[in-house]
């Protein structure tokens, strides 16, 4: 038994050297101010741009200028260590040899690519969540970097939005486990230590909510729903000890985030705690001008900072305006010099005031791609990969079946990695013909059409990525050779979807099926009557009625990273099982949107005997796939849900317990989730909220008692005086394989 005394004497001495840490930090920093001029310390405010090249990283002969006189404190779109080490080399040459900070976009891997995001969230398991950025982050650091743009945790609803591939779905607790996951994983439990990063939870706040699904739009909701919802990811990131802060381009209750003191300083540092920097998304200073709430650069420098921003993202504003402001009494020499502290601590946590050269070694390469970062890339990717239909048990394929591989996904590379891979190196990605060839030599591949024909969406997508122009000539025969492999094959294998090009920031869109052609090629091979199995490649939920009806398989594996074709070839073999799970509603279509599954009642809900009950009149009012919803190779089935006892009190926790059988041929793994409804509320409550899930694998055959504690603090929420409380009554308790099918049981909160 371990000596408390001894525990005691333990905690104290690391609070001790806690405080002694932080007070020497603090005297080290502030000393510096002590001797910076204001023109370094606005330059500790400024984040500049390097640019790409064939050749490699470089940066503009100004800003090189910039960080020789000391007017630049961090540089983003820089790495590796021979690069970084240049340009730190530069800032060492100035008078107080204050490290540069360098910032990449590190979103789902650095060099070993990992699924985006919204599909690894698939795989509700947050160890590997964590090691996948905690593998990020050491590859990073080995090429250079120490801060990287990540976790973006905005709760989103509306899958026309690009940017859903980079966050996590719908669900608000889920999203705080993420979050919390992401920030360990990055930062690890030293900054100091050469292998960790800064992270930077995104985008504060409430981007994921922009109007119409379309980018940089503006948000407007109230209080309690972005307390209730929208809030507590950012909450989970800020209470992991998360380092940095980003801006979102939306406006919030009239104001753009970026210049919104409610927002960044009362909510962020003085109700939440908040200790690090802010710092803006790119120019995000600057577009306060076309949001109308400031005239011109030199009102848009001084709302910023008043509000709590410490660092410009390329706008060039805070070094351009903060001088003069500071003259004129816009701003305070306090406020810069507060900005100028929480840059600087970062800095010095990292330990670069120690070892400017710490993350530019060299020998750190190996570190980068390793098989053990591929084994585990691969490993990921397979379980982010969600089977939604299986009809028949066409999969898993027979080893000796002759297929017929179509589709213009099935052997692109630069898709395999998908968008926000910013470092990431396609070629080394592997395809799914790659993966099936290895594999088999029954594999024939046509790509039977383009990504698309919509020549609206093909030029404003090119503007970013290359995506070649449909020859209508050259499409039928394209067509035409698609037909005639798949009849000549036992099965057909359709590699669809979206181009990476077409997801991401700036590639929102108002039609989310398949494109037309892809459609076109899909019905095609269908009418063939050979078996289809449908391969989907994107980066949001996608409308699929007619494919759900029609296609008997279909396979949902977003972008799952440098390891993709070898992910997407194990589970269509069955070496792996899959058991993802998706957290976000697939609508049916796009009228239904916003969709989401903990919405709330009306004083008419859905009564398919009442005409006048909430419901449309051409379609059903439920998601085609629910959140929580995914499929496996095996079949598993739920016994008698059991509570412990039916009426609770604060001080209690109530056990829900429900057995789980595999009753099918296959090995597998299962996500058994738990919801909670709140039936009578001072404030009307969601008809279920996600409180908890636990993975578990299972053989054929195998039964196992599942078991969750309920406490009080499950059942909280923002009253109608907004105060988090839970308050007595009767709830409900559902448990099951996704949001929609589950068991039910009641209980009574005294």
């Amino acid at each position: 038994m371990k000596n408390p005394k001894r525990l005691l004497v333990a905690s104290l001495l690391l609070a001790a050297l806690s405080v002694k840490a932080q007070n020497t930090k603090q005297t080290f920093v502030s000393n510096l101010i002590k001797r910076m001029t204001l023109e370094e310390k606005i330059g500790q405010l400024n984040l500049l741009t390097s640019d790409m090249d064939v050749t490699g990283p470089f940066m503009k002969p100004g800003y090189k200028k910039d960080i020789e006189a000391g007017l630049c404190g961090s540089i983003f779109n820089a790495y590796t260590a021979q690069y970084t080490r240049q340009l730190q080399e530069m800032a060492m040459k100035t008078r107080l040899k204050i490290p540069l900070l360098f910032g990449y976009d590190v979103i789902h891997g650095h060099k070993t690519i990992f699924p985006i995001p919204l599909g690894e969230a698939c795989t509700w398991d947050m160890a590997l969540l964590e090691q996948s950025a905690r593998i990020a982050a050491q590859e990073a650091s080995a090429d250079g970097l120490h801060w990287t743009y990540s976790p973006m945790v905005d709760i989103a609803r509306d899958p026309r939005w690009g940017r859903v591939a980079e966050g996590v779905g719908e669900d608000t607790w889920y999203g705080t486990q993420v979050a919390k996951a992401k920030v360990k994983g990055y930062q690890g439990s030293d900054l100091s230590a050469n292998n960790t990063v800064l992270a930077c939870v995104k985008h504060f706040a409430l981007y994921g909510a922009i109007e119409a699904g379309r980018d940089y739009n503006t948000v407007d909701m109230s209080r309690r729903q972005m307390y209730q919802f929208y809030l507590p990811p950012y909450k989970a990131a800020i209470d992991a000890g998360v380092a940095t802060v980003m801006t979102s381009f939306n406006e919030i209750d009239g104001t753009p985030a970026t210049a919104n003191k409610w927002l960044l300083t009362d909510l962020l540092r003085k109700d939440w705690g908040f200790k690090g920097f802010v710092v803006t998304d790119y120019t995000a200073i600057n577009e306060m001008i076309s949001h109308g709430n400031v005239k011109d650069e030199y009102e848009a420098g001084a709302a910023a900072l008043n509000a709590g921003v410490d660092m410009d993202m390329q706008g060039g504003i805070f070094a351009g305006q903060l001088k003069k402001l500071l003259k004129d009494g816009k701003v305070t020499q306090k406020e810069i010099d507060s900005a100028v502290y929480r840059i600087l601590a970062a800095k010095y946590d990292l330990g670069l005031f120690q070892d400017p050269f710490k993350y530019c070694d060299t020998t750190r390469a190996k570190e980068i791609m390793s098989a053990e970062n591929l084994a585990a890339a691969q490993k990921i990717a397979e379980r982010s990969i969600v089977l939604l239909k299986n009809e028949n048990q066409l999969l898993p394929l027979k080893k000796d079946a002759k297929i017929a591989l179509i589709g213009p996904l099935a052997n692109s590379q630069r898709d395999m990695i998908g968008n926000w891979s910013a470092a990431g190196d396609y070629s080394k990605a592997v395809t799914l013909l790659e993966a099936l060839k290895q594999r088999s030599a029954n594999v024939t591949y046509v790509p039977g059409a383009y990504y698309t024909a919509d020549t609206t969406l093909l030029k404003r997508a090119t503007q970013k990525y290359r995506l070649e122009a449909a020859d209508t000539a050259n499409s039928q025969q394209m067509l035409a050779e698609a037909v005639a492999l798949a009849k000549q094959s036992d099965i057909v294998v359709m590699a669809l979807g979206e181009s990476q090009g077409m997801t991401g920031e700036a590639a929102s869109r108002s039609n989310i099926s398949i494109p037309e052609n892809q459609q076109q090629l899909l019905k095609a091979v269908y009418a063939t009557g050979k078996p289809v199995v449908l391969v989907l490649m994107n980066g949001r939920p996608m409308t699929l009625e007619w494919e759900d009806a029609h296609i008997p398989a279909i396979l949902e594996t977003w972008f799952l990273g440098t390891r993709a074709g070898n992910a997407i070839s194990a589970v269509l073999f069955g070496d792996y099982n899959p058991a993802g799970k998706l957290t976000m509603s697939f609508p049916r279509n796009v009228g239904q949107i916003p969709i989401y599954y903990n919405h709330k009642n009306t004083g008419r809900p859905l009564n398919p005997d009442n005409k006048y009950s909430t419901k449309y009149l051409d379609t059903d009012n439920e998601p085609l796939y629910p959140f929580g919803y995914g499929l496996s190779y095996t079949k598993f089935t739920y016994g008698e849900l059991k509570l412990s006892k039916q009426q609770i009190t604060a001080a209690d926790k109530l056990q829900v317990s429900i057995p789980v059988t595999n009753s099918g041929n296959y090995d597998g793994e299962e996500v058994v989730q738990l919801y909670i409804r709140d039936l009578v509320g001072s404030v009307t409550r969601p008809v279920k909220e996600l409180k908890a899930y636990k993975k578990i694998a299972l053989a054929k055959g195998e039964t196992k008692t599942v078991t969750f504690d309920i406490s009080v603090e499950d059942l909280k929420f923002y009253d109608k005086d907004m105060r988090w409380k839970a308050e007595p009554g009767d709830f409900t308790v559902f448990v099951g394989t996704n949001s929609r099918d589950t068991q039910s049981a009641g209980f009574t909160l005294k």
